[in-house]
């Protein structure tokens, strides 16, 4: 598909609608479209994101403010007609051959009123270029709507009834609507006198791989084994090795599986080095994650690499789990409940001496040889109660970027 997406300015300029434009055109680059951004300040921030610069796009141009300053009176001047009259022309030959259009803001703001009419003109007739070119309509469009200048208090004095104030409150013929929030589609809906329903909500999201400041040997983990899907993730950053009683990690996640069917597991380390014996573990391990139904579930680093684990790719797990799970029939020490403290992890681990010195009175104790299913139902009881896990939880499944375009920008594009 060819995505154009609109806004005042684009990256590298710092800002809410900005940063969400960014997000927007990358992701819709890398699930395939052909993807162009027209801003009036910017620069290329994606090499798959073709930047088109058109200097009275700008919020901030000479020409458009001279136009404002009169707007904001309520003169419709001639030189308002003039400008609307040339985006549209600059506009129409950009959006030639294209599939979708998408808005930001410049249809809910007063920031750039011509630029507003501009695309209202279009979306309402046969644009000559692009029936010359393509003999095709103009392209499905959508307005996102971050903010609205009608319900905002600060822009009341710079707006009028008519034309063109008239276009932030109209819902334009043919055209999808989009709110960032459920306040916004509220407020959306009265405005313009829709029903909810006829409002598309999209929220902004969070880039967890850039927040946390992932390696990119994590990414590709993450990727690989969907972790995102993950809830809870379980970590257990441990060489596999009898000692380890790994096998008692898969039998609480079969379990806990039974509460929280997204759980998952992920073990961190490499086959113990020294006992040839523990490749035959690991054959018994992998008997005992096919008979649990864990394939998918339970994660081995050591059947995707080979290669030591750095310190950073370890920390990286600390930081997306949301459990230090530490089943071991003996430590000498056990530097990961230390390690889940600075991540603030809460620690599920054998009750044996080393471990019980650490943890204190902070961590969540288990007999190395209990009952799977009560020790899956303590994590129970602790997750189910802690509002920590379940905002983590929430923005993971609904608010990571992934998330967002995988369930509401997709449909969108191909409805």
């Amino acid at each position: 598909m060819k995505i154009i997406l609109i806004h005042y300015s684009a990256p590298p300029i710092v800002g809410g609608v900005e940063g969400v434009l960014q997000h927007h055109s990358s992701l819709m680059a890398s699930d395939g479209h052909e993807v162009k951004v027209i801003a009036g300040r910017g620069a290329q921030f994606d090499p798959r994101v073709q930047f088109i610069h058109l200097p009275l796009v700008d919020s901030r141009h000479s020409q458009v403010l001279s136009v404002k300053r009169e707007l904001d009176k309520g003169i419709v001047s001639a030189g308002f007609k003039e400008l609307t009259a040339g985006m549209e022309r600059e506009l129409s030959a950009h959006l030639a051959d294209t599939d979708f259009v998408i808005a930001h803001n410049v249809c809910s703001l007063n920031k750039n009123l011509a630029l507003t009419a501009a695309l209202f003109n279009l979306s309402r007739r046969d644009d000559p270029s692009i029936a010359k070119h393509s003999q095709r309509h103009m392209p499905r469009m959508a307005l996102w709507h971050h903010d609205l200048a009608w319900t905002t208090p600060r822009y009341q004095d710079e707006l009028h009834p008519g034309h063109p104030w008239d276009l932030l409150k109209t819902a334009w013929p043919g055209a999808a609507q989009v709110a960032v929030s459920e306040m916004r589609a509220d407020e959306l809906a009265t405005l313009m006198k829709l029903e909810k329903s006829q409002i598309t909500v999209i929220p902004n999201g969070v880039d967890m791989e850039e927040f946390f400041k992932l390696e990119e040997e994590t990414r590709s983990y993450i990727k690989q084994l969907d972790l995102m899907r993950a809830s809870p993730l379980l970590l257990l950053p441990v060489r596999i090795t009898p000692r380890k009683n790994i096998e008692f990690a898969l039998k609480v996640l079969s379990a806990l599986r039974a509460r929280f069917p997204a759980a998952q597991v992920v073990v961190t380390g490499p086959l113990g080095p020294h006992n040839p014996a523990n490749v035959e573990y690991f054959e018994r391990l992998h008997t005992l994650r096919a008979e649990l139904g864990l394939a998918n579930a339970f994660h081995f680093l050591a059947e995707l690499t080979d290669a030591y684990l750095p310190d950073a790719v370890i920390s990286d797990f600390y930081q997306l789990a949301d459990v230090l799970f530490f089943p071991s029939h003996e430590e000498g020490f056990g530097i990961p409940i230390l390690e889940a403290g600075f991540a603030r992890l809460p620690v599920f681990c054998s009750d044996i001496p080393p471990l019980r010195s650490l943890g204190g009175e902070f961590a969540n104790y288990f007999s190395p040889e209990a009952d799977p299913e009560h020790v899956a139902e303590a994590i129970v009881n602790h997750l189910s109660t802690s509002r920590i896990f379940g905002l983590r939880a929430s923005v993971r499944s609904q608010y990571t970027w992934e998330q967002v375009y995988r369930t509401r920008i997709v449909p969108l594009l191909n409805a």
